[in-house]
């Protein structure tokens, strides 16, 4: 547990209780039973790791199942096989957060080693409970000594935050791991605090070629469908190594087997009904069994089973045991013997008892712990009101008395517990300030949002605070905002303006109006947050120059620029110039210059970046980590636009291992930045790297989002068979979060290059018009973003106009023109509309153009080599994928135009990416048109590419060929001499192979994947 003070030493335990607990026959001694296949499975785990290969197992089973009994004795098993056992268990403190906690107890036992002190000095802040110590950068030559650390990027001199903690971790346990393998556990992971299941996921992600075993365990039966843990055991196990394994309910005839093995002669009819009620849990069935031998009435509810264990002990041991459980799944000695009352000689028989009779067992630290949780929670249940009010109060009297003794966030639960609020309050907005000096700003705000829940009833709130309640406010929605929370930042800043009232403070009221614009702005609420900051201007006069003022215009530039109004962002962007100058405001000249820079400065990059320079020296230098990061984030953009994307890496790689630094990667220009860094890696062709951003840390908020859906791109662009259900995620959570465009966007160019694939024109063309329509109302002129999901959506289009072509089908083809058509205009009307409103667009806008007219014309059945040649070109500012892909489709033009060796290169030079990328839809693509044509067969990856008659047995292949002709079932059946339904069920089976939802469709398929038959 973290303490306050100094690294706490080892508890004290007096001897003779130490010496009773050895002569205590173990419980837990008994063998396994009714769990061989799931050892197996983790002991699997654990000779992969011994192999060199880093593994991880998640571990899920409901209360008392018998997680913890498994994993003893695969800790045993590992042990003989050579292993180190490490282990870390999260304790449920209702609401408080105690950041890092497992980490806290996995860390202990080797605290006092050379590596530990030495080569990690960040781990003493951690076992401190106080912020990590700043870690100088390695010299040259020494990174290798971490293991495989994260690139040594732009980081300030000293650096408090999460990712020299992370990587502190990650490299003790790699140090440790190269002496003596590891195995890792980290139980009961659903009590665990947000920061923990960063560094948990951070881990998962950073050790690979290490011998390491992680499992984690968590109560399945916890897991709400809002639980925190839900989201991200559903991004770990799509990790590369982790596994996830279920603890059902154990046999009957393995809870009989246990039951036997528990006591001697048990009766069978004792034996009948304890695996009748136990249901297969083993935990039950042991406090079934115990309660029963004891000769107590068995009742139905498990609690009353527990709590008839319990009530068999003396007053004294009870007493241990209320205390216990008010505090905390485990308690220090000093702790329960401040607390309990009694003395030494007391004490030291009731621990025993309470040892005995195995309801408290001690840890290797000297902390007491209940053998279950339920256990526990079953001796909190029974507790009436006023003697659980009395404990509390007795361990938070302790805790306040006894530095070191806790944590300020365990003082604030057991002051709320104990009706102390004025204490609580106290203790909520120090336990802020702790989370936030070790980065953990989900933990700082959800204990700034408790002091405000208590601040009405504590009569002095303001004095305890120093500050009054709306400052308060505009405190946590500052946490809100660093922790990407920005809709609970717009609640909390809206709750500060009724606060204040029409009458308050001007001042105050602006502050929070143009505070409350930005969060707004980031949300894609526009008009509002223009609302917002014009308020602010007016609450405010410009003369003489002030703080709250020069904000305000800073903001209102902004704002004015994000409507297209020009003049009125600019008047506000030169009064906030002035105005930063004059008073030395670094921070808000920063912020207005990158405004200016952004909108006035198209087409001259040098002076754009030389401005966005000199912003990110004044921001640094103002301390002010939010305009900083806007900066940074802007330094990315603009290469990134020009097309430059190999330049824009650099700076979003020290943007987002800032945002680590600082403890702000989900504030929102980090979010940004990471989203901008999937894409970015997608587009120069680094797509594990895109995915690696996409998914690692990706536990967001909602608006953060579009960060993991960015990230479908990839998936669908290498056939990743779980795209589908992904994509289905993507777009609920884009259905209901209906204004965030970022999102829409990243799940619409999913969908639609999946229904491309797929060969469903229908789908495509639906999910491009849906996506054009919400783009155009929310984003009004400024939607260029719409002409690559256009662009993307032609394609099928154009495929099926051209299958319908093929088989006379006239009406279709005209059909699926026409829907293409429509289209092709709404994306030449983007490009117009921007043109007339924003000005010129960078080499990413001019290559989907190109592939706007290249597919344009491929839908009206003319072949335009020019047109993909074109394509081809524009893309070659440095989209791998797409630039590959339009070289598949520019051969095929040539093809149709007789240019069989420019067709052929082509084709070799867009088969070489795609399996540089693993873009297997694309690959066979490549390789059926290298097919249909006729051309070389020394494609990279055509080896790979199954035969047509692997796919169709003759008799299909011959129906194939008639229904491209356009036959009917019954004339396929008289050609074949065939029954119309047996030609009938020819042709399902080939829709069903295609995955085609009809005839054209299916020919469509075969044709795109050279699959269709020419005539003989």
């Amino acid at each position: 547990m973290p303490w306050r003070g100094p690294a706490a030493p080892a508890v004290a335990v007096p001897s003779g209780v130490r010496a009773t607990i050895l002569d205590v026959p173990q419980w837990d001694d008994r063998p396994l039973v009714g769990r061989d296949d799931e050892l197996a499975r983790l002991l699997a785990s654990v000779d992969r790791a011994q192999e060199g290969r880093a593994c991880a197992v998640l571990l899920a089973g409901d209360a008392g199942v018998g997680k913890t009994r498994l994993l003893d004795e695969l800790a045993v098993r590992a042990g003989d096989r050579g292993f180190r056992v490490l282990t870390g268990h999260c304790v449920d403190l209702g609401d408080v957060g105690l950041p890092y906690l497992p980490f806290v107890d996995l860390v202990r036992p080797v605290a006092g080693e050379p590596l530990t002190a030495a080569g990690q000095p960040a781990l003493a802040g951690l076992l401190s409970g106080r912020a990590p110590v700043a870690v100088p950068d390695a010299p040259a030559g020494e990174a290798a000594d971490l293991g495989r650390p994260l690139p040594q990027l732009a980081r300030p001199q000293l650096d408090d935050g999460r990712l020299q903690l992370f990587e502190s971790v990650a490299g003790l346990l790699t140090e440790l791991a190269a002496a003596t393998p590891l195995l890792v556990v980290l139980e009961d992971v659903h009590w665990a605090d947000r920061s923990s299941r960063d560094l948990l996921r951070y881990l998962l992600a950073r050790l690979d070629d290490d011998p390491i075993a992680l499992v984690v365990s968590y109560r399945a039966d916890d897991l709400h469908r809002r639980h925190p843990l839900r989201p991200l055991l559903a991004e770990l196990v799509r990790l590369p190594g982790v596994e996830r394994l279920e603890l059902g309910p154990l046999p009957d005839a393995a809870v009989g087997e246990l039951v036997r093995g528990l006591g001697q002669d048990v009766p069978e009819s004792t034996v009948e009904d304890v695996v009748s009620r136990a249901e297969g849990n083993a935990f039950y069935a042991e406090e079934l069994l115990a309660a029963g031998l004891a000769g107590e009435t068995l009742p139905l509810a498990l609690t009353d089973v527990l709590l008839a264990r319990v009530e068999q002990l003396g007053e004294a041991a009870q007493r241990i045991l209320r205390v216990a459980a008010v505090a905390g799944r485990q308690v220090r000695h000093d702790l329960v013997a401040a607390v309990s009352g009694l003395g030494p000689a007391e004490l030291e028989a009731a621990l025993a008892e309470t040892v005995h009779r195995h309801l408290l067992v001690v840890s290797t630290d000297g902390r007491y712990r209940f053998r279950h949780a339920l256990l526990r929670e079953a001796v909190l249940a029974d507790l009436l009101p006023g003697e659980r009010v009395r404990v509390h109060a007795a361990i938070a009297a302790h805790l306040a008395a006894t530095p070191g003794a806790g944590t300020a966030a365990e003082l604030a639960h057991h002051a709320r517990g104990s009706n102390d609020l004025p204490g609580a309050l106290a203790a909520s907005l120090e336990a802020a300030a702790e989370a936030a000096r070790v980065g953990a700003p989900a933990e700082q705000l959800q204990h700034l949002e408790a002091a405000l829940a208590l601040w009405p009833a504590v009569p002095d709130a303001a004095e305890r605070a120093g500050r009054d309640q709306a400052a308060l406010l505009l405190d946590t929605a500052a946490a809100a905002r660093r922790g990407g929370e920005l809709h609970r930042a717009v609640a909390l800043l809206r709750a500060a303006l009724d606060l204040l009232g029409a009458d308050g403070d001007p001042v105050s009221r602006a502050r929070v109006h143009y505070t409350l614009a930005q969060a707004l702005g980031r949300i894609e609420d526009q008009a509002a947050a223009h609302r917002e900051s014009r308020r602010a201007m007016a609450l405010v006069p410009a003369q003489p120059p002030s703080v709250v003022r020069t904000w305000a215009a800073a903001t209102h530039a902004r704002t004015s620029y994000d409507l297209n109004r020009w003049a009125e962002g600019d008047a506000a962007a030169e009064e906030a110039l002035a105005a930063a100058d004059a008073l030395g405001l670094d921070s808000a000249w920063a912020d207005t210059a990158v405004s200016l820079a952004r909108v006035r400065g198209f087409g001259d990059r040098a002076a754009v970046c030389a401005r966005l320079e000199e912003a990110l020296a004044r921001a640094r230098r103002s301390g002010d980590t939010d305009v900083e990061m806007r900066v940074l984030f802007n330094l990315a953009v603009v290469p990134y636009e020009a097309g430059a994307v190999t330049e824009a890496l650099p700076w979003i790689d020290a943007g987002l291992d800032r945002a680590r630094t600082l403890g702000v990667e989900w504030a929102f220009y980090p979010a940004e930045l990471r989203h901008l860094g999937v894409v970015g890696r997608y587009v120069s062709g680094d797509w594990d790297g895109s995915l690696r951003l996409a998914e690692v840390l990706a536990r967001v908020p909602e608006m953060s989002a579009h960060v993991r859906a960015a990230g479908l791109l990839v998936q669908v662009g290498r056939g990743d068979p779980a795209t589908a259900e992904r994509v289905a995620w993507a777009r609920g959570l884009a259905a209901r979060l209906d204004a965030h465009v970022l999102l829409l966007l990243a799940t619409a160019g999913a969908e639609i290059d999946l229904a491309a694939w797929a060969g469903d024109p229908a789908t495509a063309a639906e999910r491009a018009r849906s996506a054009v329509r919400q783009v155009h109302a929310l984003w009004g002129s400024d939607r260029l973003a719409v002409v690559r999901l256009v662009a993307t959506a032609l394609a099928p289009l154009a495929d099926a106009a051209a299958a319908a072509r093929l088989t006379g089908d006239d009406a279709g083809a005209r059909r699926w023109v026409s829907a293409g058509e429509e289209l092709a205009d709404q994306a030449r009307a983007a490009v117009d509309d921007h043109l007339r409103a924003i000005g010129g667009f960078g080499a990413e806008g001019a290559a989907w153009q190109a592939r706007v007219e290249a597919e344009a014309a491929r839908l009206a059945g003319r072949v335009e080599p020019r047109r993909w040649r074109a394509a081809v070109d524009a893309f070659g500012y440095g989209h791998v994928y797409e630039q590959a892909r339009s070289r598949w489709r520019l051969a095929e033009a040539l093809l149709a135009a007789d240019e069989r060796e420019a067709a052929a290169e082509e084709l070799r030079a867009a088969a070489a990416v795609a399996v540089r990328l693993g873009a297997a839809p694309l690959r066979a693509a490549v390789v059926a048109l290298a097919r249909r044509g006729r051309l070389a067969s020394d494609l990279p990856g055509a080896g790979r590419v199954v035969e047509t008659a692997s796919v169709f047995t003759p008799r299909e292949t011959e129906v194939l060929r008639l229904l491209a002709q356009g036959r009917t079932n019954r004339q396929i059946g008289a050609e074949l001499y065939i029954s119309e339904k047996t030609a009938s069920v020819h042709v399902s089976n080939i829709l069903a192979k295609l995955g085609a939802g009809g005839r054209t469709e299916a020919v469509a398929l075969a044709a795109s994947r050279g699959l269709l038959p020419t005539a003989s």
